[in-house]
């Protein structure tokens, strides 16, 4: 079966065109997204990616596509004509279409563009079983990480520097010699003193909701915890390290850089993160 993309109020094969060349989300990366994870057919942290989406279109000054009751039910739409129940769902909106000029009108129609594809569980296991390895690179992006923006070259190149160093993802960092966060994670440790550690929230990195969640789940655990930049050096004298994004949650990091992180295997608090999280979804 064809996959099925909604573009722009249609519902049509995803290899069929329908972008327009002067969208400006093509021509300029002016637009957002947000990629939702769908696990036994129920999608995960579904409002807050959407308060993320709403968060995004209003700092970026970009028209809300439909309500969120119609976003909700296009949402699911795709998912019903894809047949999925464990899947990836990506959701871009694009400030809309216009003759090529960097200014823009404050009257343009946002385009709306979801897709879905699928994930499969064993994949998820498999990384919270055996870990990734990741590499530092300087972090090269815009000083506004907080919006969950589609232009993601500087992420485009780290990711790709990590699949040339045949490793899973890259962490970035700052002038400082701090982490920020992944090419497309945020970046997390066990310091020493036993202290959970990432970065504050601020416009250096985004504010993950895999993140959001496993904040108020440390708390629950009494875990001691502190949102706190840490240094490269740091993280690879660390006890633990992991990433954690909405496509697997947790990754557990056994190596930075080549450095083993602990052990090396995937550390108890990390674990044990995974499982409070798997338990409120």
């Amino acid at each position: 079966m064809s996959r099925i993309a909604y573009i722009d109020g249609c519902y049509q094969p995803l290899n069929w065109p329908g972008i327009m060349v002067e969208d400006r989300g093509y021509q300029f990366a002016d637009g957002v997204y947000e990629v939702c994870s769908l696990r036994d057919g129920k999608l995960l942290d579904e409002d807050r990616h959407l308060d993320r989406l709403d968060y995004s279109l209003n700092e970026l000054a970009i028209a809300e596509p439909m309500s969120r009751p119609a976003l909700k039910l296009v949402m699911r739409e795709v998912i019903r004509r894809n047949r999925l129940r464990n899947a990836i769902l990506y959701i871009q909106v694009s400030r809309g279409v216009a003759p090529r000029e960097h200014s823009f009108a404050e009257n343009l129609k946002s385009v709306l563009v979801m897709t879905v594809r699928p994930l499969s569980p064993a994949k998820r296991e498999a990384v919270r079983r055996d870990g990734i390895d990741v590499i530092s690179v300087p972090d090269q992006r815009w000083a506004r990480c907080d919006i969950k923006s589609i232009s993601l070259l500087p992420n485009v190149l780290a990711r790709q520097k990590a699949r040339d160093a045949k490793v899973q993802e890259a962490w970035q960092i700052d002038e400082q010699g701090m982490v920020t966060e992944g090419a497309a994670t945020n970046a997390w440790i066990v310091d020493n003193q036993g202290f959970l550690r990432t970065h504050a929230a601020k416009g250096e990195i985004l504010n993950g909701i895999v993140r959001q969640v496993l904040l108020q789940c440390a708390s629950d655990l009494g875990l001691k915890l502190k949102e706190e930049a840490f240094s490269l050096d740091e993280a690879k004298a660390a006890k633990e390290a992991f990433s954690t994004a909405s496509t697997m949650a947790v990754f557990p990091v056994v190596s930075i850089d080549g450095t083993k992180i602990g052990n090396g295997q995937p550390g108890p608090v990390a674990q044990k993160l995974a499982a409070a999280y798997d338990l409120v979804n």
